[in-house]
């Protein structure tokens, strides 16, 4: 009677020790993705600091250009101003649609493509732009991976338990692989 006692103490430990191990392995992973999503963030908010100086350089060249302009501003306040990760990818999207349109707009002003602010303004776009990608890969490689415990049995079984839902991919919104087009 005491050996099933000790099995059944030896298995219960077994089995709660597994449960601590998942339970960590996921508030590790969990944490990964918040870290990844600061790095995004950060890089975001650097673009968004960018775009003014950017509009108004732009703004001496084609003055006529209102709509365009007022998309990248309002693109650009719906990235400041989001609350979390899900209204700020969103929003980071529009805001990459409305720079695109800025840019092929920049293409028909030659003034304005030899200007050394505009040239300057651009190169630290790309910059910042290189390093959203860079940020943006290793928040979606760290989703991944936390997804993928969250959903692959047996470890499912605790994150349901204790709550644990997957995160959110940092895709690029449809519109955003097209080309844009300027017409005048």
């Amino acid at each position: 009677m005491i050996w099933f006692f000790i099995g059944l103490f030896i298995i219960i430990g077994l089995i709660l020790s597994y449960v601590i191990s998942v339970y960590n392995k996921l508030i590790v992973l969990r944490n990964r993705v918040k870290d990844q999503w600061a790095q995004v963030d950060v890089q975001l908010k650097r673009r968004a600091d960018l775009i003014p100086n950017l509009v108004e350089t732009v703004k001496g060249y084609a003055k006529h250009e209102i709509a365009t302009f007022e998309a990248v501003i309002k693109a650009r306040n719906k990235v400041t101003t989001a609350t979390n990760p899900d209204t700020e990818m969103d929003a980071n999207n529009m805001l990459t649609n409305a720079l695109g349109k800025l840019f092929a707009l920049a293409e028909a002003y030659p003034e304005l493509k030899a200007n050394t602010n505009f040239i300057k303004l651009q190169a630290d776009l790309k910059e910042v732009e290189d390093k959203i990608a860079f940020a943006r890969q290793f928040y979606n490689d760290s989703v991944l991976t936390y997804n993928n415990k969250t959903d692959m049995f047996p470890s499912n079984i605790v994150a349901s338990i204790f709550k644990f839902t997957g995160a959110k991919f940092f895709e690029t919104a449809p519109e955003d692989t097209q080309v844009p087009t300027v017409k005048f």
